[in-house]
């Protein structure tokens, strides 16, 4: 999905800053801008991961809190679902041509 979102914003022509948020996670402040662009906090996981389901965080997920989810992924980019997209205070989690289509053009 981030190679469908980097070919989707290259042909837009749209400028953007590649991260490899598995090495460098999202911020504590990114991932609430996600939060107030309409996902959930369950949507920031990368439920597909190896590392969600090593951490079985399916059983986890529930019971924790916001701010817990937060710190968790704000430390473990790996846990992130991506492409995590931002510019100003929009942000796109995942990849849908329908939703670049809506927020990006």
């Amino acid at each position: 999905t981030c190679r469908n979102a980097e070919k989707w914003l290259r042909a837009e022509g749209l400028e953007f800053k590649e991260i490899d948020i598995t090495l460098t996670a999202p911020s504590k402040t990114e991932l609430k801008k996600a939060l107030k662009s309409g996902y959930s906090i369950k949507d920031l996981y990368n439920k597909s991961g190896v590392m969600y389901r090593e951490m079985k965080m399916k059983d986890k997920v529930g019971s924790m809190t916001e701010a817990q989810s937060i710190d968790l992924l704000s430390k473990n980019g790996k846990l992130c679902k991506r492409p995590f997209v931002i510019s100003g205070e929009t942000c796109t989690v995942g990849f849908k041509d329908e939703i670049y289509k809506e927020t990006w053009r």
